[in-house]
């Protein structure tokens, strides 16, 4: 059995606020609880929700660290809590957290956990839960996405955006996407994107109908919100799926009823965080099955724009606050 420290470096909020606020600070190592596991981190995703908690704006669920961010990690298992048993000490795993990646340590249930994907680094790994957990029930469940439908996706050149234009082009879908610059846009185009429209030159709406003889796109997936709500009305097809999965644009919007009506529209949504491990578990599961095998076959792969040491939070986080990044930021805890 490995010798634990009683003490782990671990990255901080000190007060709601800018990146500033991310401080290192030892806390004691969490102890794995029952059905848990305790994982030695290697590295560790950055997500939206990171900054959200960061700013004051994302209360963690009950029972998750308060003051400690980071919703995925990958590393190794370092040791079992009671009843645990899918893996064993020394296994590389990825796992989804509902809160406490910014660590050198953290615990999770196993349910929640999956092995690292034949041939991924842990940088790759950490990439993984957080951004395939979100896309997968919605745009193949939520948004039943068929061989032949067009997809639009805005914000294409982020996390989310890069993983669910490979994940829809293996799907045999039509993918438009939005971006915020011709870099960007060139970025998602080598992803496999159809079309990259840049929303600060081009109107998305316009674009999409252009781009679909006038019938619209079947899925959207908005992590937008406010104004787009009623824009995505319009530019969606009859009988399209809008999957919500954020609100950066403001959780309220005025919304023209009567288009949703006359199009037949499905608008829903959904966030991760806040549920069940029972509810992350049958996730988990799917994407095991039906995601893995395009990992191993080198079909998809998280992009990784940047990474910084675990000490370095901070400059991740205004990294992410200045929105000029691409694909997904990740800190490195340990070596591979």
């Amino acid at each position: 059995m490995t010798t634990l420290p009683d003490t782990m470096t671990t990255i901080v909020i000190r007060a709601p606020g800018g990146p500033e606020m991310l401080v290192v600070e030892q806390r004691p190592l969490p102890r794995p609880g029952d059905g848990e596991l305790l994982i030695k981190v290697h590295a560790a995703g950055v997500n939206r929700p990171d900054i959200m908690q960061r700013r004051g704006q994302y209360p963690p669920p009950p029972g998750a660290p308060s003051d400690v961010p980071g919703l995925e990690v990958a590393g190794v298992v370092a040791a079992l809590g009671a009843s645990a048993a899918r893996y064993k000490e020394g296994d590389a795993v990825c796992a989804l957290l509902p809160g406490g990646g910014y660590a050198e340590y953290a615990k999770v249930h196993e349910s929640n956990v999956l092995p690292l994907p034949n041939g991924f680094a842990m940088r790759e790994a950490a990439a993984i839960p957080e951004t395939y957990f979100t896309i997968w029930p919605s745009i193949m469940e939520r948004g039943r996405l068929s061989v032949g439908d067009t997809i639009l996706i805005h914000g294409g050149a982020s996390g989310i955006g890069t993983s669910a234009i490979q994940l829809a082009k293996v799907a045999g879908a039509r993918v438009l996407v939005t971006a915020g610059s011709q870099e960007k846009c060139d970025t998602c185009v080598r992803l496999g994107a159809d079309i990259a429209i840049n929303y600060r030159t081009e109107d998305f709406v316009e674009v999409v109908k252009t781009a679909t003889n006038g019938a619209g796109a079947n899925v959207i997936l908005d992590m937008i919100g406010g104004d787009y709500v009623n824009r995505n009305y319009e530019a969606a097809a009859v009988e399209a799926r809008i999957v919500q999965i954020a609100v950066q644009h403001g959780a309220q919007a005025e919304v023209d009823v009567r288009r949703l009506m006359m199009k037949r529209l499905w608008h829903t949504g959904s966030t991760l965080r806040p549920q069940s491990v029972a509810f992350k578990a049958r996730i988990a599961a799917t994407v095991h099955e039906k995601v893995w095998p395009l990992f191993e076959a080198q079909r998809i792969a998280p992009v990784i724009g940047s990474s910084y040491p675990l000490a370095r939070a901070a400059d991740a986080h205004e990294r992410m606050d200045a929105g000029d990044h691409i694909g997904r930021i990740v800190l490195t805890v340990a070596d591979d």
